[in-house]
Protein backbone atom coordinates (compact mmCIF):
# COMPACT_ATOMS: atom_id res chain seq x y z
CA UNK A 1 0.00 0.00 0.00
CA UNK A 2 2.96 2.20 0.49
CA UNK A 3 4.64 1.30 -2.07
CA UNK A 4 1.65 2.58 -4.31
CA UNK A 5 1.19 5.56 -2.68
CA UNK A 6 4.64 6.42 -3.49
CA UNK A 7 4.52 5.57 -7.14
CA UNK A 8 0.90 7.75 -6.92
CA UNK A 9 2.54 10.96 -5.78
CA UNK A 10 5.79 10.75 -8.52
CA UNK A 11 3.22 10.53 -11.22
CA UNK A 12 1.55 13.56 -9.93
CA UNK A 13 4.70 15.41 -9.41
CA UNK A 14 5.53 14.55 -12.84
CA UNK A 15 2.08 15.62 -14.34
CA UNK A 16 2.04 18.71 -12.71
CA UNK A 17 5.60 19.59 -14.21
CA UNK A 18 4.88 18.83 -17.45
CA UNK A 19 1.44 21.56 -17.09
CA UNK A 20 3.72 23.97 -16.13
CA UNK A 21 5.97 23.98 -18.93
CA UNK A 22 3.79 24.53 -21.83
CA UNK A 23 2.44 28.11 -19.88
CA UNK A 24 6.31 29.34 -19.68
CA UNK A 25 6.88 28.27 -23.73
CA UNK A 26 3.54 30.05 -24.59
CA UNK A 27 4.26 33.00 -22.27
CA UNK A 28 7.70 33.15 -24.17
CA UNK A 29 6.37 32.98 -27.54
CA UNK A 30 4.16 35.83 -27.33
CA UNK A 31 6.88 38.07 -25.90
CA UNK A 32 8.79 37.09 -28.75
CA UNK A 33 5.88 38.18 -31.11
CA UNK A 34 5.21 41.05 -29.97
CA UNK A 35 8.91 42.11 -29.45
CA UNK A 36 9.21 41.12 -33.39
CA UNK A 37 6.83 44.03 -34.35
CA UNK A 38 9.37 46.88 -33.01
CA UNK A 39 12.67 48.04 -34.77
CA UNK A 40 15.40 50.38 -34.09
CA UNK A 41 16.90 52.95 -35.70
CA UNK A 42 19.39 55.25 -35.25
CA UNK A 43 19.57 59.07 -36.75
CA UNK A 44 22.53 57.79 -39.27
CA UNK A 45 20.58 54.67 -39.95
CA UNK A 46 17.75 57.15 -41.05
CA UNK A 47 19.49 59.57 -42.41
CA UNK A 48 21.70 57.31 -44.90
CA UNK A 49 18.29 55.73 -45.92
CA UNK A 50 16.02 59.36 -46.50
CA UNK A 51 13.55 58.08 -43.91
CA UNK A 52 11.08 60.84 -42.76
CA UNK A 53 8.36 60.99 -40.58
CA UNK A 54 5.17 62.66 -40.92
CA UNK A 55 1.37 61.44 -39.62
CA UNK A 56 -2.25 60.23 -40.72
CA UNK A 57 -3.59 62.81 -43.15
CA UNK A 58 -7.50 63.40 -43.77
CA UNK A 59 -7.77 63.39 -47.35
CA UNK A 60 -10.78 63.44 -50.04
CA UNK A 61 -9.75 60.34 -52.10
CA UNK A 62 -12.70 58.18 -52.25
CA UNK A 63 -15.36 61.30 -53.67
CA UNK A 64 -13.24 62.50 -56.44
CA UNK A 65 -12.35 62.38 -60.61
CA UNK A 66 -9.20 61.42 -61.87
CA UNK A 67 -8.40 63.95 -64.52
CA UNK A 68 -4.95 64.41 -66.71
CA UNK A 69 -3.99 68.06 -68.22
CA UNK A 70 -0.87 70.33 -68.62
CA UNK A 71 -0.41 73.60 -66.98
CA UNK A 72 -0.55 77.16 -69.26
CA UNK A 73 -0.33 80.50 -68.87
CA UNK A 74 -3.32 82.54 -69.95
CA UNK A 75 -2.43 84.83 -73.35
CA UNK A 76 -2.84 87.97 -71.05
CA UNK A 77 0.02 86.67 -68.98
CA UNK A 78 2.59 86.18 -72.21
CA UNK A 79 3.93 88.97 -74.21
CA UNK A 80 6.51 89.27 -76.85
CA UNK A 81 9.58 92.11 -76.91
CA UNK A 82 9.06 94.02 -79.81
CA UNK A 83 10.59 97.15 -81.17
CA UNK A 84 8.26 99.86 -82.71
CA UNK A 85 10.61 101.01 -85.04
CA UNK A 86 13.47 99.27 -87.11
CA UNK A 87 17.23 99.61 -86.12
CA UNK A 88 20.18 96.75 -85.21
CA UNK A 89 20.47 95.67 -81.96
CA UNK A 90 23.32 97.91 -79.96
CA UNK A 91 22.61 95.98 -76.31
CA UNK A 92 21.10 92.70 -75.29
CA UNK A 93 20.62 92.57 -71.44
CA UNK A 94 18.44 89.66 -70.68
CA UNK A 95 19.19 85.68 -71.07
CA UNK A 96 16.15 82.96 -71.01
CA UNK A 97 15.13 82.07 -66.89
CA UNK A 98 15.97 86.11 -65.95
CA UNK A 99 13.37 87.76 -63.87
CA UNK A 100 12.01 91.18 -65.14
CA UNK A 101 9.85 94.03 -64.57
CA UNK A 102 7.52 96.09 -66.49
CA UNK A 103 9.25 98.63 -68.31
CA UNK A 104 12.69 97.94 -67.30
CA UNK A 105 15.23 98.21 -70.69
CA UNK A 106 15.80 94.88 -71.76
CA UNK A 107 17.44 95.76 -74.71
CA UNK A 108 18.59 99.20 -77.19
CA UNK A 109 18.51 99.55 -80.70
CA UNK A 110 20.43 102.00 -83.22
CA UNK A 111 18.47 104.04 -85.96
CA UNK A 112 19.37 106.94 -87.68
CA UNK A 113 16.27 107.47 -88.83
CA UNK A 114 14.54 108.65 -85.91
CA UNK A 115 16.85 111.38 -86.34
CA UNK A 116 14.91 113.09 -88.81
CA UNK A 117 11.57 113.25 -86.42
CA UNK A 118 13.61 114.78 -83.80
CA UNK A 119 15.05 117.67 -85.92
CA UNK A 120 11.40 118.42 -87.84
CA UNK A 121 10.26 119.15 -83.54
CA UNK A 122 13.09 121.02 -82.80
CA UNK A 123 12.05 123.15 -86.47
CA UNK A 124 8.74 123.28 -85.16
CA UNK A 125 9.48 124.41 -81.58
CA UNK A 126 11.31 127.59 -83.07
CA UNK A 127 8.47 128.38 -85.41
CA UNK A 128 6.05 128.13 -82.87
CA UNK A 129 7.67 130.37 -80.71
CA UNK A 130 8.01 133.11 -83.56
CA UNK A 131 4.40 132.43 -83.82
CA UNK A 132 3.53 133.48 -80.53
CA UNK A 133 5.71 136.90 -80.94
CA UNK A 134 3.97 137.75 -83.81
CA UNK A 135 0.54 136.82 -82.68
CA UNK A 136 0.70 139.13 -79.68
CA UNK A 137 2.06 141.95 -82.06
CA UNK A 138 -0.47 141.56 -84.16
CA UNK A 139 -2.86 142.07 -81.70
CA UNK A 140 -1.37 144.97 -80.16
CA UNK A 141 -1.69 146.73 -83.65
CA UNK A 142 -5.31 145.45 -84.28
CA UNK A 143 -6.52 147.00 -80.73
CA UNK A 144 -4.85 150.20 -81.49
CA UNK A 145 -6.60 149.85 -85.01
CA UNK A 146 -3.29 149.77 -87.00
CA UNK A 147 -3.60 146.67 -88.77
CA UNK A 148 -7.12 144.48 -89.76
CA UNK A 149 -8.17 141.73 -87.67
CA UNK A 150 -7.94 138.93 -90.19
CA UNK A 151 -3.77 139.42 -89.37
CA UNK A 152 -4.76 138.07 -86.25
CA UNK A 153 -6.83 135.54 -87.21
CA UNK A 154 -4.03 134.12 -89.87
CA UNK A 155 -1.48 134.12 -87.33
CA UNK A 156 -3.66 132.19 -85.24
CA UNK A 157 -4.24 129.74 -87.31
CA UNK A 158 -0.94 128.83 -88.21
CA UNK A 159 -0.27 128.78 -84.49
CA UNK A 160 -3.07 126.24 -84.02
CA UNK A 161 -1.68 124.05 -87.14
CA UNK A 162 2.09 124.50 -85.64
CA UNK A 163 0.93 123.21 -82.42
CA UNK A 164 -0.79 119.85 -83.60
CA UNK A 165 2.39 119.06 -85.40
CA UNK A 166 4.33 119.29 -82.35
CA UNK A 167 2.12 117.12 -80.33
CA UNK A 168 2.55 114.53 -83.25
CA UNK A 169 5.72 114.63 -83.44
CA UNK A 170 6.12 114.41 -79.24
CA UNK A 171 3.92 111.54 -79.29
CA UNK A 172 5.94 110.02 -82.19
CA UNK A 173 8.94 110.02 -79.57
CA UNK A 174 7.49 108.79 -76.80
CA UNK A 175 6.64 105.93 -78.67
CA UNK A 176 10.22 105.09 -79.43
CA UNK A 177 11.09 106.09 -75.96
CA UNK A 178 13.10 109.07 -76.83
CA UNK A 179 12.76 111.82 -73.69
CA UNK A 180 11.18 115.04 -74.96
CA UNK A 181 12.64 116.93 -73.08
CA UNK A 182 16.71 116.22 -74.37
CA UNK A 183 14.64 116.83 -77.85
CA UNK A 184 13.75 120.36 -76.85
CA UNK A 185 17.11 120.80 -75.55
CA UNK A 186 18.49 120.57 -79.13
CA UNK A 187 19.96 116.76 -78.53
CA UNK A 188 19.57 114.47 -81.51
CA UNK A 189 18.97 110.50 -79.79
CA UNK A 190 19.57 107.53 -82.21
CA UNK A 191 19.51 104.83 -80.08
CA UNK A 192 16.28 103.84 -78.73
CA UNK A 193 15.38 101.53 -75.76
CA UNK A 194 13.42 98.34 -76.12
CA UNK A 195 11.43 97.77 -72.58
CA UNK A 196 9.49 94.76 -70.92
CA UNK A 197 5.74 94.85 -71.59
CA UNK A 198 4.75 92.95 -68.44
CA UNK A 199 6.57 91.67 -65.18
CA UNK A 200 7.24 88.05 -65.82
CA UNK A 201 10.18 85.67 -66.56
CA UNK A 202 11.82 85.26 -69.93
CA UNK A 203 11.14 82.22 -72.13
CA UNK A 204 13.58 82.65 -74.82
CA UNK A 205 15.64 85.13 -76.60
CA UNK A 206 15.52 85.05 -80.31
CA UNK A 207 17.85 87.93 -81.22
CA UNK A 208 21.21 88.73 -80.88
CA UNK A 209 23.69 91.92 -80.79
CA UNK A 210 23.59 93.26 -84.53
CA UNK A 211 20.31 91.30 -85.50
CA UNK A 212 17.75 93.60 -88.13
CA UNK A 213 14.67 93.98 -85.89
CA UNK A 214 11.63 95.91 -86.93
CA UNK A 215 7.73 95.79 -85.17
CA UNK A 216 7.10 92.36 -86.60
CA UNK A 217 9.98 90.28 -85.38
CA UNK A 218 9.70 89.54 -82.04
CA UNK A 219 13.21 89.74 -79.85
CA UNK A 220 12.38 87.90 -77.06
CA UNK A 221 9.32 86.80 -75.06
CA UNK A 222 7.87 86.80 -71.23
CA UNK A 223 6.43 84.10 -69.46
CA UNK A 224 3.80 85.46 -66.44
CA UNK A 225 3.32 82.51 -64.24
CA UNK A 226 1.78 84.19 -61.60
CA UNK A 227 -1.37 83.19 -62.69
CA UNK A 228 -1.03 79.37 -63.73
CA UNK A 229 -4.22 77.40 -65.09
CA UNK A 230 -4.53 74.01 -65.71
CA UNK A 231 -6.24 72.86 -68.44
CA UNK A 232 -7.92 69.19 -67.61
CA UNK A 233 -9.58 66.89 -69.86
CA UNK A 234 -13.09 65.11 -68.17
CA UNK A 235 -15.18 62.46 -69.83
CA UNK A 236 -18.50 62.88 -70.55
CA UNK A 237 -19.76 60.81 -67.99
CA UNK A 238 -17.76 62.90 -65.48
CA UNK A 239 -19.14 65.83 -66.52
CA UNK A 240 -22.40 66.57 -64.56
CA UNK A 241 -20.48 65.69 -61.30
CA UNK A 242 -18.04 68.81 -61.96
CA UNK A 243 -19.10 72.09 -61.12
CA UNK A 244 -17.14 75.49 -60.48
CA UNK A 245 -15.17 76.67 -57.95
CA UNK A 246 -14.38 72.96 -57.01
CA UNK A 247 -10.84 71.78 -55.44
CA UNK A 248 -8.30 70.44 -57.45
CA UNK A 249 -5.26 68.55 -56.07
CA UNK A 250 -2.86 68.25 -58.52
CA UNK A 251 0.49 66.70 -59.23
CA UNK A 252 3.21 66.76 -61.90
CA UNK A 253 3.04 63.87 -63.52
CA UNK A 254 7.42 63.48 -63.91
CA UNK A 255 7.68 64.08 -60.23
CA UNK A 256 4.98 62.97 -58.22
CA UNK A 257 6.13 64.02 -55.19
CA UNK A 258 4.74 66.98 -54.14
CA UNK A 259 1.20 68.27 -54.29
CA UNK A 260 -0.28 71.58 -55.48
CA UNK A 261 -4.04 72.87 -55.15
CA UNK A 262 -6.04 74.84 -57.82
CA UNK A 263 -9.85 76.19 -58.58
CA UNK A 264 -12.02 75.89 -60.88
CA UNK A 265 -13.43 78.84 -62.74
CA UNK A 266 -14.29 77.39 -66.36
CA UNK A 267 -15.88 74.71 -67.70
CA UNK A 268 -16.00 74.00 -71.41
CA UNK A 269 -18.98 73.67 -73.31
CA UNK A 270 -18.00 71.28 -76.50
CA UNK A 271 -15.61 68.16 -77.05
CA UNK A 272 -11.89 68.15 -77.72
CA UNK A 273 -11.72 66.65 -81.36
CA UNK A 274 -13.04 63.22 -81.15
CA UNK A 275 -11.76 62.19 -77.78
CA UNK A 276 -15.14 62.87 -75.82
CA UNK A 277 -13.51 64.88 -73.47
CA UNK A 278 -14.96 68.25 -72.06
CA UNK A 279 -11.95 71.14 -71.06
CA UNK A 280 -11.73 71.89 -67.33
CA UNK A 281 -10.03 75.27 -66.90
CA UNK A 282 -8.47 75.89 -62.79
CA UNK A 283 -6.21 78.48 -61.47
CA UNK A 284 -3.19 77.20 -59.37
CA UNK A 285 -3.78 78.33 -55.39
CA UNK A 286 -0.79 79.15 -53.65
CA UNK A 287 3.06 77.55 -53.73
CA UNK A 288 4.09 77.39 -57.97
CA UNK A 289 7.24 76.85 -57.48
CA UNK A 290 8.59 74.70 -59.60
CA UNK A 291 5.75 74.93 -62.02
CA UNK A 292 6.44 75.60 -65.87
CA UNK A 293 3.55 75.85 -68.67
CA UNK A 294 3.27 72.59 -70.44
CA UNK A 295 4.09 70.53 -67.73
CA UNK A 296 1.95 67.19 -67.53
CA UNK A 297 0.08 66.72 -64.66
CA UNK A 298 -2.24 64.03 -63.09
CA UNK A 299 -5.37 65.64 -61.15
CA UNK A 300 -7.96 64.54 -58.68
CA UNK A 301 -11.38 66.78 -58.79
CA UNK A 302 -12.86 66.20 -55.32
CA UNK A 303 -16.75 65.84 -55.78
CA UNK A 304 -17.25 65.35 -52.07
CA UNK A 305 -16.85 66.38 -48.19
CA UNK A 306 -16.35 62.87 -47.23
CA UNK A 307 -12.79 62.69 -45.64
CA UNK A 308 -10.89 59.24 -45.30
CA UNK A 309 -7.37 58.55 -43.13
CA UNK A 310 -5.00 58.19 -45.46
CA UNK A 311 -0.91 58.23 -46.14
CA UNK A 312 1.52 58.50 -48.37
CA UNK A 313 1.89 55.37 -50.64
CA UNK A 314 5.41 55.00 -49.44
CA UNK A 315 4.80 54.46 -45.87
CA UNK A 316 2.65 51.29 -46.71
CA UNK A 317 5.10 48.41 -47.11
CA UNK A 318 3.90 44.27 -47.64
CA UNK A 319 5.34 41.42 -45.91
CA UNK A 320 4.07 38.11 -46.24
CA UNK A 321 0.99 39.40 -48.08
CA UNK A 322 -0.10 41.49 -45.41
CA UNK A 323 -0.05 45.46 -45.58
CA UNK A 324 2.08 47.57 -42.87
CA UNK A 325 2.87 50.97 -41.53
CA UNK A 326 5.40 52.03 -38.97
CA UNK A 327 4.81 54.12 -35.86
CA UNK A 328 6.82 56.02 -33.97
CA UNK A 329 7.13 54.75 -30.33
CA UNK A 330 7.00 57.17 -27.51
CA UNK A 331 8.68 54.20 -25.01
CA UNK A 332 13.11 53.80 -24.76
CA UNK A 333 14.56 52.46 -27.73
CA UNK A 334 15.03 48.52 -28.21
CA UNK A 335 18.87 49.14 -27.83
CA UNK A 336 18.19 50.80 -24.51
CA UNK A 337 15.86 47.52 -23.28
CA UNK A 338 18.18 44.61 -24.56
CA UNK A 339 21.21 46.90 -22.31
CA UNK A 340 19.10 45.96 -19.35
CA UNK A 341 18.43 43.08 -20.33
CA UNK A 342 22.25 41.73 -20.57
CA UNK A 343 22.93 38.74 -21.89
CA UNK A 344 25.66 37.06 -24.34
CA UNK A 345 23.94 38.37 -27.82
CA UNK A 346 23.91 41.73 -26.47
CA UNK A 347 27.74 42.38 -26.68
CA UNK A 348 28.64 45.99 -28.09
CA UNK A 349 25.09 47.16 -27.78
CA UNK A 350 26.10 49.77 -25.21
CA UNK A 351 28.70 51.01 -28.10
CA UNK A 352 26.01 51.77 -30.30
CA UNK A 353 24.10 54.80 -30.43
CA UNK A 354 20.15 54.97 -28.99
CA UNK A 355 17.67 54.54 -31.68
CA UNK A 356 14.50 55.54 -32.15
CA UNK A 357 11.69 52.82 -31.46
CA UNK A 358 9.27 52.13 -34.14
CA UNK A 359 6.69 49.90 -34.21
CA UNK A 360 5.13 47.57 -37.09
CA UNK A 361 1.40 48.14 -37.36
CA UNK A 362 -1.14 46.21 -40.05
CA UNK A 363 -3.35 48.21 -41.78
CA UNK A 364 -5.66 47.98 -44.75
CA UNK A 365 -5.00 49.69 -47.70
CA UNK A 366 -8.22 51.49 -49.73
CA UNK A 367 -8.21 53.55 -52.64
CA UNK A 368 -4.72 55.66 -53.57
CA UNK A 369 -5.07 58.52 -56.05
CA UNK A 370 -2.29 61.36 -56.16
CA UNK A 371 0.48 59.71 -54.03
CA UNK A 372 -2.08 59.00 -50.84
CA UNK A 373 -3.36 55.78 -50.22
CA UNK A 374 -6.39 55.22 -47.26
CA UNK A 375 -5.94 52.98 -45.11
CA UNK A 376 -7.91 51.25 -42.21
CA UNK A 377 -5.84 50.68 -38.82
CA UNK A 378 -6.48 46.74 -37.51
CA UNK A 379 -5.13 48.91 -33.78
CA UNK A 380 -5.79 52.19 -32.53
CA UNK A 381 -3.24 54.38 -32.30
CA UNK A 382 -2.72 57.72 -31.03
CA UNK A 383 -4.34 60.20 -33.44
CA UNK A 384 -0.41 62.40 -33.25
CA UNK A 385 0.83 59.30 -33.81
CA UNK A 386 4.08 60.15 -35.95
CA UNK A 387 4.51 57.47 -38.96
CA UNK A 388 7.22 56.86 -41.27
CA UNK A 389 6.03 58.68 -44.57
CA UNK A 390 9.48 57.77 -46.90
CA UNK A 391 11.68 54.61 -46.62
CA UNK A 392 9.74 52.75 -44.83
CA UNK A 393 11.04 49.76 -46.71
CA UNK A 394 14.25 50.00 -45.22
CA UNK A 395 12.88 49.49 -41.62
CA UNK A 396 10.86 46.14 -42.61
CA UNK A 397 14.24 44.84 -43.85
CA UNK A 398 15.99 45.54 -41.04
CA UNK A 399 13.38 43.74 -39.10
CA UNK A 400 13.02 41.09 -41.23
CA UNK A 401 16.72 40.20 -41.32
CA UNK A 402 17.22 40.56 -37.47
CA UNK A 403 14.52 38.40 -37.14
CA UNK A 404 16.50 35.97 -39.26
CA UNK A 405 19.87 36.36 -37.95
CA UNK A 406 17.74 35.61 -34.04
Amino acid sequence: MRKYILILNMITLIASCTSKKPASVKEETHTEEASSNFVSLTQLQMKAAGIELGSIEQKNLQNSIKANGMLSVPNQNKAFVTSVNSGVIKTLLIQPGDFVRKGQIVATIINPDVAGIQQQLQTVNAQISLNEIEYNRQKELVAGNAAPLKNVQRVESELTTLKATRNSLQKQLSTMGIPISDVNKGNIITTLTITAPITGTVSNVSAQIGSDVNPSTPIAQIVNNALLHLDLFVFEKDLPKVHDKQTVHFTLTNNPGKEYDAQIFSIGTAFINESKTIPIHAVVKGDKKGLIEGMNITAVISIGTTLVPAVPSDAIVNFQGQDYIFILSKGVSLNHEQKEEGGSRNKGIDKEEPGLNFERVRVIKGVSDVGYTEITLVKNIPLDAKIITKGAFFAMAKMTNAGEDE
